[in-house]
């Protein structure tokens, strides 16, 4: 069987997979963010956290619950890593820098992941399990809960309640994310993925790194997170043993983002609004993919950083599906694509990870991105604009514009300084074009909270430490505020009715609107900054 073959049997498998899940997971999503009643252990949690479920919140309470939450997610994962020393299964492994600890706490409770260690060499197995693992299941819940909060905006009228943080953040990680993280973990052992509490093992005298490898590899992939237990990641054999773990690790991390469209139709009433945005995903998802496969497989040098057990279509693919989300998890590696390859990557995460992003995340970045689409198309009109029957004024449009253009300013801002330094020259394998482009993708994926990098950069130093830190924080919240202020206010409206002049929001029509005003915002933004590192490169 040719490679072309073997890789477009690979993406019909994976993309026939996703949609068998499509309906049954997205209409069971939106059912557990409708439930009236609590589960016993639900209930257990509230009590304990002395929580009243029934009470729901204003958005800026629901905002200052997300913020509170994370400060103290930071702030708890920063204290376990600068005392490791004294915690078991630690394997003389002492504690973590402080740099370094303050940049992963921020990494791992914003769902970026990015690793600016080696995991085997720096972390013992408990920080592991109850630090970055817990993360990896709450942080894309808080996700989740956001993204619901929207949808409530736009679904209720007159109101200026949006749900209970509290609530949507254990339903979304006790009935989605832990069942299925459960299942997926079983299935990767079964692949062939290691899953031990020793520090390595030993073969034929050379000590190769071992970890409890499958119960993080499932959350990392399914809540897109990404931060590998080993430093290869998913190109590691104990991660990613085969083409079956390979094909079921894409799936994963597709799976959530790509169903919550359909839970989005179905909680608005309307599955065609929810048809809409998959489409829109899935065609800039399929051009990027046709990007990258095709760029890698006519380079110079087709095979350098992809690993053989995959080749070139299915290191397309995970490149492709990681950066359109926002895990970061690499099976291949990104500094040794060509310049093509490696700047559709990039752009990936350009376009704000909504084709079709992180969970939760994705959602409603694309439907900010609707807001804006519906902005521009009003201006073209002349009448106010509408989406979902509520009328989009000053302080939506506003909010909808801070959550845009909260990413591409503080990564243009910490690129740009980073440049200038004289010490990132020290920190950069390549000169060039290359080496700007290696600065360009490492604020990229902090900002968008991708966690994936160019390799060739090393980020260990304090400037680098601190403002991809600050990048993580500032690309995860200011948005997220934002988008709630966004839901607030909508919720307080009531509905408009349908008129003659009214845009349709599930035809073709809109379906370019939308796709149009993702790349134009992108293409606006960051092609000078393109044009400067990967589009030079590949010109040359």
């Amino acid at each position: 069987m040719s490679p072309l073959v073997a890789g477009l049997l690979q993406v019909g498998i994976l993309v026939a997979a996703l949609a068998v899940v499509y309906r049954p997971l997205g209409d069971y999503m939106a059912r557990v963010f409708t439930a009236k009643s609590h589960s016993r252990a639900e209930k257990a949690i509230y009590r304990f956290a002395r929580i009243n479920p029934d009470a729901e919140q204003k958005w800026s309470t629901y905002a200052y619950g997300v913020l509170g939450f994370s400060f103290v997610g930071i702030v708890f994962l920063y204290v376990i890593q600068r005392i490791q020393s004294v915690l078991p299964f630690n394997f003389d492994r002492g504690n973590v820098p402080e740099g370094m600890a303050f940049n992963t706490a921020i990494s791992f409770v914003t769902n970026t992941n990015w690793q600016s260690y080696v995991p085997e060499a720096v972390m013992g197995h408990t920080v592991q399990m109850i630090g970055l693992t817990v993360q990896n299941f709450v942080s894309a819940a808080v996700g989740l809960a956001v993204a619901v909060a929207l949808v409530r905006g736009f679904v209720r009228s007159q109101t200026d309640r949006l749900g209970n943080f509290w609530v949507d953040l254990v339903r979304g990680t006790i009935r989605i994310l832990l069942p299925i993280a459960f299942i997926a973990a079983i299935v990767l052992v079964i692949t062939g993925v290691t899953m031990s509490l020793k520090s390595g093992v030993d073969v034929d005298g050379q000590a190769i790194a071992n970890a409890p490898v499958a119960s993080q590899e499932a959350i990392k992939e399914l809540g897109t997170n990404g931060g590998g237990v080993l430093n290869a990641n998913s190109s590691h054999p104990f991660e990613n043993p085969n083409e079956w773990s390979n094909l079921i690790e894409i799936f994963l991390l597709l799976m959530i983002p790509v169903a919550l469209t359909r839970t989005f139709g179905q909680l608005v009433g309307n599955k065609k609004q929810g048809y809409v945005l998959l489409g829109v995903m899935g065609v800039i998802w399929t051009a990027m993919l046709g990007i990258i496969w095709a760029a890698e497989a006519n380079g110079l040098r087709p095979l350098e950083g992809k690993e053989l057990r995959f080749g070139i279509p299915a290191s397309a693919l995970f490149a492709n599906s990681t950066t359109g989300t926002s895990t970061g998890a690499v099976n291949s590696l990104h500094d040794s694509y060509t310049g093509l390859g490696g700047g559709a990557a990039m752009l990936n995460m350009l376009f704000g990870e909504m084709t079709p992003g992180g969970v939760g995340t994705g959602l409603y970045s694309i439907l900010v991105m609707a807001i804006i689409a519906m902005f521009l198309a009003g201006l073209m009109v002349g009448r106010t604009p509408e989406y979902l029957g509520k009328k989009l004024g000053r302080k939506e449009v506003t909010a909808a514009a801070v959550s845009i253009l909260a990413m591409p300013t503080v990564l243009l801002i910490g690129a740009g300084i980073a440049a200038i330094l004289p010490s990132t020259q020290g920190a950069l394998n390549n000169p060039g074009e290359h080496g700007l482009s290696e600065i360009l993708y490492a604020y990229a994926s902090a900002s968008n909270n991708n966690g994936s990098a160019f390799a060739g950069i090393t980020v260990t130093n304090d400037w680098f430490q601190s403002s991809l830190g600050l990048c993580m924080l500032f690309g995860r919240f200011i948005p997220i505020v934002a988008v709630l202020a966004l839901a607030g206010s909508l919720a307080a409206q009531k509905k408009v009715p349908v008129t003659a002049g009214t845009l349709p929001t599930t035809g073709p029509l809109f379906a370019t609107l939308l796709t149009g005003a993702i790349v134009l915002v992108a293409a606006l933004t960051f092609v000078p900054a393109l044009a400067l590192g990967p589009i030079a490169e590949a010109l040359l």
